[in-house]
């Protein structure tokens, strides 16, 4: 019986996570044609190579518990001209960013492109401020892997201008309900969590609709440890009843049960980056920052509270996190329109078919009328053209291009 080849086992195994050969070749460093000769057989790489390959493609392994992601992202820039910003760090093209002469947190205006947005402002001293939420971050990995580049990659041109971070959230996904946040909102309230925080807060966020399938249905569960203002806290909460609200999935069927946010401001957000930047091992960076501010036990009035044994399932969780080494997962999505026809699937939608059923009734044409003699705004006409324009139009060309 022949044995399979390595590459070839390496390449079931990529197309079974669903990762390209491109992001493979990105997280690994090389360029995905030398990822193509090594999958064909066409050159034999190191064994280091070889155990790399495998151990960077197991990141991206669907069953895996834990994922670590970036889910906020600001960071200030010490110049008032947008274009650098935009063309040399995120290499972007300018000229495909909408415009706005409104921004937030005392900003003039802004250039956005879906959810990723540079504000600006004539005092030196704001400079230009760059926000990904969530949504943000994705698109911008949409981004990164056509540019063939890294957060590192990224944040190591942040570093070389001087960039300020002001705030960074690292995302741990639980994928298969190891945490119990209820659980460990009681441990806080039974004062069995060990913390330099003063205060926590629980929520039972954004109660879910009930329906005859679904009668014991409840509500989310959010726990907030530290306080908001602080320059750092976590925020637990159940990711899968979230998902439920937005877009009615069903709670069997969400990839993610559960997330844990570290939220990092300032100095911190600064540190936690050089660290990631330092070790390349997100998981390394995320759990030390969790040890080093709480640590849920179990009481025994026996004992004195320093002295109380860590939780068994709260030690399970930091043990994945720190027994198997956890990179930064990608999950990049192009900037899409969904947000907007949701509004219209609840808000419009049902008024426009009733006036339609009416032009029909009536044999009128008053809805196809004022659709032909409606005219896009150029807001309008500039959304569109980035929601059309192929993805390899907007990036900024690489320097072996030039």
């Amino acid at each position: 019986m022949n044995q399979v080849p390595w590459y070839q086992q390496l390449k079931e195994k990529r197309l079974e996570y669903g990762v390209s050969q491109n992001k493979l070749a990105v997280h690994i460093g090389i360029s995905r044609q030398y990822m193509s000769e090594i999958e064909t057989g066409k050159v034999t790489p190191s064994d280091s190579l070889q155990a790399a390959l495998f151990d960077i493609l197991e990141q991206f392994n669907p069953d895996a518990p834990l994922e670590i992601l970036f889910d906020y992202v600001r960071i200030r820039f010490l110049t008032t001209n947008p274009k650098p910003v935009i063309e040399d760090i995120l290499k972007l093209k300018m000229e495909y960013m909408l415009h706005e002469d409104f921004a937030f947190y005392s900003y003039m205006e802004q250039y956005v492109f879906g959810d990723i947005v540079v504000m600006v402002s004539p005092d030196e001293d704001k400079g230009c401020l760059l926000e990904l939420k969530g949504k943000g971050c994705r698109q911008f990995e949409n981004f990164l892997l056509a540019q063939q580049r890294t957060w590192f990659d990224f944040f190591m041109e942040v570093f070389r201008v001087g960039g300020v971070f002001k705030r960074i959230d690292l995302a741990i996904n639980d994928k298969t309900g190891i945490l119990d946040i209820p659980f460990l909102t009681n441990k806080c309230r039974n004062e069995e969590c060990i913390s330099v925080f003063r205060s926590f807060k629980s929520y039972r966020s954004g109660e879910l609709v009930q329906s005859e399938d679904k009668p014991d249905m409840g509500m989310g569960n959010t726990l907030y440890i530290g306080s908001l203002k602080s320059d750092v806290y976590f925020c637990a909460y159940e990711k899968d009843y979230e998902q439920y609200v937005k877009y009615g999935t069903s709670l069997e069927d969400t990839d993610v049960k559960n997330r844990f946010e570290i939220r990092l401001k300032n100095d911190r957000a600064y540190h936690a980056v050089v660290d990631l930047m330092m070790y390349e091992d997100a998981g390394r960076t995320a759990f030390s920052i969790i040890n080093r501010y709480i640590r849920f036990v179990d009481k025994n009035e026996e004992k004195r509270r320093s002295s109380w044994k860590m939780n068994k399932e709260w030690q399970r969780f930091l043990d994945l996190g720190v027994n198997r080494k956890i990179s930064l997962t990608t999950k990049p999505e192009p900037y899409t329109f969904d947000k907007t026809l949701r509004w219209l699937a609840h808000q419009v939608a049902p008024t426009w078919k009733l006036a339609t059923k009416i032009d029909e009734l009536n044999q009128t044409s008053v809805i196809k009328d004022m659709l032909e003699q409606t005219e896009l705004s150029k807001r309008h006409q500039k959304i569109l053209m980035q929601q059309t324009i192929p993805i390899e139009k907007v990036i900024q060309p690489s320097s072996d291009n030039e």
